[in-house]
């Protein structure tokens, strides 16, 4: 019987031991794994104090921008669609990188996954009348829609006219058929195309000039074509200068490192 009792004994004490290390080796017993993956150099990931292995070439390669990945955007098509379309609103030229190096396409993505996508902060209850330009928007239809609408006349009009998709265009093609929907000259049911123009533009310049917090305007190279000194903490030591200062500019993220 003793015998017994001892074998049980340390049956359970093997047991304990496995799964403290198991604790110790996760994370977990210091409040969750991700915890633990973060702690892996002092307590073990391997179940011991020891060096993490080298980093292989793959590690060691650029942190990726976790901020460009699609929120919105289920078909690639449509988002490369978006991003010519942006391009050529603001395109590159000698004064810096254009829309798509900005990351402006991502920006929009980021927005109509969000809670401008759906109207979230706007009046939604009908009647819906036309309106004048000086009451802003009027549409019942969420901006989401009204990107997925005019997305997919952007193909269907440059197939009329030049018989391809809107990517295949050159840019002289492309700026014609942006120029229709600016004209209203596109018809799209329930939809003026220059609504959606005027939305692509707006968002585009959004992207372009946002803090690259939001997703676009990468590297701030936005403001620095501008020379926008971005979001600085304070200027006291510079109010009083008489010349023109050329400041690095800063995000929002730079103030709260």
């Amino acid at each position: 019987m003793e015998k017994k009792e001892d074998q049980k004994l340390e049956t359970t004490e093997t047991t304990n031991n496995s799964r403290r290390q198991f604790l110790k080796s996760s994370g977990i017993a210091v409040g969750g794994i991700a915890v633990g993956s973060a702690l892996g150099g002092i307590l073990g990931m391997y179940g011991k104090e020891e060096e993490a292995p080298a980093a292989t070439p793959a590690e060691s390669q650029p942190a990726q921008q976790h901020d460009h990945a699609l929120q919105y955007f289920t078909n690639r098509a449509d988002f490369e669609k978006l991003g010519q379309a942006t391009e050529r609103i603001f395109p590159e030229d000698e004064n810096g990188p254009g829309a798509i190096a900005l990351g402006v396409p991502y920006y929009i993505d980021h927005q109509l996954a969000g809670k401008w996508g759906i109207n979230a902060k706007e009046y939604r209850q009908g009647p819906f009348f036309e309106g004048v330009p000086e009451q802003g928007y009027q549409s019942q239809l969420k901006h989401h829609q009204v990107f997925d609408l005019g997305l997919e006349a952007l193909d269907k009009y440059s197939q009329e006219k030049f018989d391809a998709l809107f990517v295949a265009l050159d840019g002289e093609q492309q700026d014609e058929v942006l120029t229709a929907f600016e004209n209203d000259e596109v018809k799209i049911p329930g939809l003026r195309s220059s609504l959606f123009f005027e939305l692509l533009r707006k968002t585009t310049i959004e992207g372009v000039y946002a803090d690259p917090l939001y997703g676009g305007n990468k590297g701030m190279a936005g403001w620095k074509m501008k020379e926008y000194p971005g979001v600085q903490m304070s200027y006291a030591d510079k109010v009083e200068e008489t010349e023109f200062l050329k400041i690095e500019p800063k995000s929002l993220h730079d103030t709260h490192n």
